[in-house]
Order: structure tokens, then C-alpha cells, then sequence
């Protein structure tokens, strides 16, 4: 890899800027769109699909966990392709690594529709599920990270929230693109879906890597980099080891930060889903039907927060997402109890529609602005790639086993792992280390 040179952007003419921006933004959303689209699919289709195509069905109930348990073992591979794609663009540029991540990421997507069923070759089908799922997990843990360092250090002064948020409308996009598929897909029931229709989406999202590949190889280097001496991109001291040095504090708030909101974000999303599935009785038309409306939601809410996060700050608008948070744990829990469908909708719609993206549009400015430039793209993807997998791959699975412990299928557990991730946001929020690396409070 080499280190691409470009020409400062205080030599732009504010067309030129704009231009920039443009491919910058195309960039960063489709890519975060095309991660959040596979993450929907897989966590749909392992919630109600996987245990009859890819594991042995003669117990369905431990067919479903462990193929619940795929989504999770993705995320054993975040932290480290958060890491090293991290090291990656600390050293060579954010560019590079964006494009190969995006490929890596999307090719496994692919895959996955390709995978033959247990029927077909028996235990080789789960462990060909797992190995792609891993290396998908690479891609993916470095993914959002790239893109949100990307966006944040080409961004204008006053801009750094609303352009930051950028990879958030970006995962609102996929869940609409992806809910909406499994929407149509099962508006005459789940047979077709079991039948094999559940492959069309996998399947078809290399269209998606073709497009985003010729946009993300488009886009220059990002100014922030392009502005570092050669002697000190080349330096010989690593930026993992710059970044255990001398920037612990920013990563510890990322990596709980990234805890807090990751356990919230995917509770909302992916046990909800799984709960109303296996212990309500919901059917997948409802649960996809919400995540869509949902992320309608989202589509206006992210660039709002985005605004509010230039306004205000983004560590307010971050920690005002988890204060609401904490209120709206048992509210969500009782409205998924219902099994209403319209209770239903307004619950994931607010968790997911609101609250979530309140959380995460704050992120792209937030979290990178704990680093300096020279070991952001590591601390970034390193601190919040380990929270991730932490809460993303154990919160939801940790809920469904406590209901499903639970003689009366309670979910008075899972309020408490809501609450505390919640407290995690706002507590980390407060510890913000920004003012170390940026003069401007976005």
C-alpha cells in the first residue's frame, strides 16, 4: 500500500469543495448502508430462517439458538479488523482501507446466498456459514469506523456533527432497504421465504459492492491525513503503540461509550425482533413492517441530530439520547409484551427511529474527536469495535436467555441491561477527551 498525496483543500474553489463533499458523502452513506443491510438480513434470517436451512432441526429450540449464535460469532472478528484496517489507515490512508473493507464486507454477503443447506452437505453447512461470517466480521469492524473518520475529517468547521452523522443515515438507509425486502418477501407468509426466497437478497447485494466500489474509489484522501508531514506518516513508531501510549483515556471512552449505545441500539433492533419471533408469536411481516417504518423514522431524525449535534454539541445530544434511553426501558418492554401490532410499531419505531439514532448521530464527531489525527482511525476502530462486540454480539442473546430462563418468559432482566447501558452512555459521555485534539465543540 501506498500513501496517496493530495493537494490541500484550502486550495479548493467552493465548487471544487462541494464536488468533494458530494462523493465524500455518497462514500460514507452507501458503504455504512450496504453493513446495516447485511446486518438486518443475517439477524432476521438467523432469527427465523437459519435453524431450518443450515442446522439440524430434530430439536428446533436448540436449532434456533444456535443459529441465533452466528450473529454473535460475527462479532468475534470486529475488534479485530477494527483494529488492524485501523493500523491500516493510521499508516497508509483512510481511502484504501475504506475501498478493501467494503469489498471484503460485501462479497461475504454475497456468499452467505450461496451457502448450500444442511440437507445438501450436513455439518459443512454450519461451519461454511461460520467461516464466512468471521471474515464478514473483519470487513464489517472496520467499516463504520472508516467511514466515520472519513466523514468527520473532511468535513467543514461548524460541520464536524451534521457530516459526521453521515454513516448514521447511511444504517438507516440499509435497515429501510433490507426491512423493506423481508417486507416483501413475506406478504404472502414465510413459505416462500423458507423455500429458498431468502437468498435473493444476499445474493443480489453484490449489485450494491459493484456500485459502491466505483463510488468509494472515487473520493480523494481525506485533508486531515493528507496534511501530516511524510515524516511523520512515516514514522516508525506504530499508531497502535502511540495510541496505548498516549491516548488511553479517549480510548476507554470510546470502547464504553460504544458498549453503552451498541447494547441499547441492538436490543432495540435485534432482540426485539427475536423475542416477538420465539416467545410472542408475532410473525415476520409485523416485525420487518416496524423496522421499516422505523427507519423512515430515522431517515429525518439522523440529520436533525446531526444539526443539533453543530448547535448544541455532539457529547449533548449523545448524552440526552442515553437519559431518554434509560426512561424508555420499561415502556419498550411492555409494549413488546403486548404482541399489538401497533404497539409493536410505536415501541421499535421510537427505539429505533428516535433514541437509537440520537445516540449515533452524535458518534462520527464524538468518537473520533478523542484521537488526533495521527491515531484516530485506530482508536477509533479499536475502542469501539471491542464495545461492539462486546454488547452487540452478548446484550441480545443475554436477553433471550434470561426470558427464556425465566418460567414465566419475564422480561424484567432485560430492563436492567437497558438501564445500564444506558448509564454507560451518559456516564462515558460526560469524560469526553476532545478538547485534547480539536479546538471546535462539534
Amino acid at each position: 500500500m501506498t500513501v496517496l498525496k493530495v493537494s490541500s483543500p484550502l486550495s479548493e474553489t467552493p465548487e471544487q469543495s462541494k464536488k468533494r463533499l458530494r462523493k465524500v458523502a455518497a462514500a460514507t452513506i452507501f458503504g455504512s448502508m450496504l453493513e446495516w443491510y447485511d446486518f438486518y438480513l443475517y439477524a432476521t434470517m438467523a432469527a427465523i430462517v437459519f435453524s431450518k436451512i443450515f442446522f439440524d432441526n430434530s430439536n428446533p429450540t436448540t436449532a434456533s439458538l444456535l443459529a441465533f449464535s452466528t450473529f454473535a460469532i460475527g462479532f468475534i472478528a470486529r475488534p479485530f479488523g477494527g483494529a488492524f484496517f485501523g493500523y491500516l489507515g493510521d499508516k497508509f490512508g483512510r481511502k484504501q482501507v475504506l475501498v478493501l473493507t467494503f469489498c471484503l464486507m460485501g462479497v461475504c454477503t454475497t456468499l452467505i446466498g450461496l451457502i448450500p443447506s444442511y440437507a445438501s452437505i450436513g455439518i459443512w453447512a454450519p461451519i461454511i456459514l461460520v467461516a464466512v461470517r468471521i471474515i464478514q466480521g473483519l470487513g464489517a469492524g472496520a467499516e463504520l469506523s472508516g467511514a466515520a473518520v472519513t466523514s468527520y475529517e473532511h468535513a467543514d468547521e461548524g460541520k464536524r456533527g451534521s457530516q459526521g452523522a453521515w454513516p448514521a443515515l447511511g444504517l438507516n438507509l440499509g435497515l429501510l432497504l433490507s426491512s423493506l425486502t423481508i417486507y416483501l418477501l413475506t406478504i404472502n407468509g414465510n413459505e416462500f421465504l423458507l423455500s429458498g426466497g431468502w437468498r435473493i437478497p444476499f445474493i443480489c447485494s453484490i449489485a450494491l459492492v459493484g456500485v459502491g466500489m466505483w463510488v468509494r474509489r472515487s473520493i480523494p484522501e481525506t485533508p486531515k491525513f493528507a496534511e501530516l508531514s511524510e515524516q511523520a506518516v512515516k514514522t516508525k513508531t506504530s499508531p497502535l503503540k502511540a495510541l496505548f501510549k498516549n491516548d488511553l483515556k479517549g480510548l476507554a471512552v470510546v470502547f464504553f461509550v460504544a458498549i453503552g449505545y451498541n447494547a441499547l441500539s441492538y436490543m432495540f433492533k435485534t432482540f426485539s425482533l427475536a423475542y416477538l419471533t420465539q416467545f410472542k408469536g408475532v410473525d415476520v411481516h409485523v416485525t420487518s413492517l416496524s423496522v421499516t417504518i422505523a427507519s423512515l423514522v430515522a431517515i429525518v431524525t439522523v440529520p436533525f441530530f446531526g444539526w443539533l449535534c453543530d448547535k448544541w454539541s455532539s457529547k449533548t445530544v449523545l448524552m440526552l439520547g442515553g437519559v431518554f434511553s434509560l426512561l424508555f426501558a420499561y415502556p419498550f418492554l411492555a409494549m413488546l409484551n403486548t404482541g399489538e401490532s401497533l404497539m409493536i410499531y410505536v415501541a421499535i419505531g421510537v427505539g429505533t427511529g428516535i433514541l437509537a439514532p440520537m445516540m449515533f448521530a452524535p458518534q462520527g464527531s464524538f468518537l473520533s474527536r478523542q484521537f488526533p489525527t495521527q491515531t484516530r482511525s485506530s482508536g477509533f476502530g479499536t475502542g469501539r469495535e471491542i464495545g461492539t462486540a462486546i454488547a452487540g454480539g452478548l446484550a441480545p442473546l443475554g436477553g433471550l436467555s434470561l426470558v427464556a430462563a425465566s418460567t414465566t418468559h419475564s422480561t424484567d432482566g432485560v430492563v436492567l441491561i437497558l438501564a445500564i447501558a444506558s448509564v454507560l452512555v451518559v456516564v462515558f459521555a460526560l469524560c469526553d477527551q476532545g478538547r485534547k485534539h480539536s479546538q471546535f465543540k462539534n
